[in-house]
């Protein structure tokens, strides 16, 4: 059976520090992309292709589709999920897909968050949504780049 090894919200998807430090510090072989819009969007689904290291698969689904896709995990895929937002690791919750751990890497300043901890943003329904998830059982905790150290959001919140 396959595993999640990573689960991360970040607004920016795939960029330089998953596409290095965290697949190599995971071993992922397969990204799943969780996000609606992008799953609906051609051109941003091929763009994002071009980042992916030759050997690693890369799924950009909505919802829906990446529920059923994580509680299935085939045998020897090592998956790193990516969503821009904690309402889509919640909905997938809720589908039935289990998560030990879930880190924020990226939320960044936008006019509707206010700042969660350093660099991390947030909005009111972010941060209950985080709530949400920790009460579920899942961890969360932000860890930006592997060989930096993390921060549990318990006491954040």
């Amino acid at each position: 059976m396959g595993e999640i090894v990573l689960a991360r919200i970040d607004d920016r998807l795939i960029h330089g520090q998953v596409m290095t430090a965290w697949l190599q510090f995971t071993g992922g072989n397969h990204i799943v992309i969780v996000d609606d819009a992008t799953a609906g969007d051609e051109f941003t689904k091929s763009i994002m292709s071009m980042a992916v290291p030759n050997g690693i698969k890369l799924s950009i689904l909505g919802i829906n589709d990446g529920s059923a896709l994580l509680k299935a995990i085939p045998g020897n895929e090592k998956v790193i999920v990516l969503a821009k937002e904690p309402q889509t690791y919640w909905q997938l919750i809720e589908q039935g897909v289990s998560f030990e751990e879930i880190i924020i890497g990226g939320m960044g300043a936008r006019k509707d968050r206010k700042t969660f901890h350093k660099n991390i943003s947030a909005t009111e329904e972010e941060k209950e949504t985080f709530k949400k998830i920790v009460a579920s059982g899942v961890k969360m905790k932000i860890h930006v780049i592997p060989d930096q150290g993390s921060q549990a959001i318990d006491n954040l919140l």
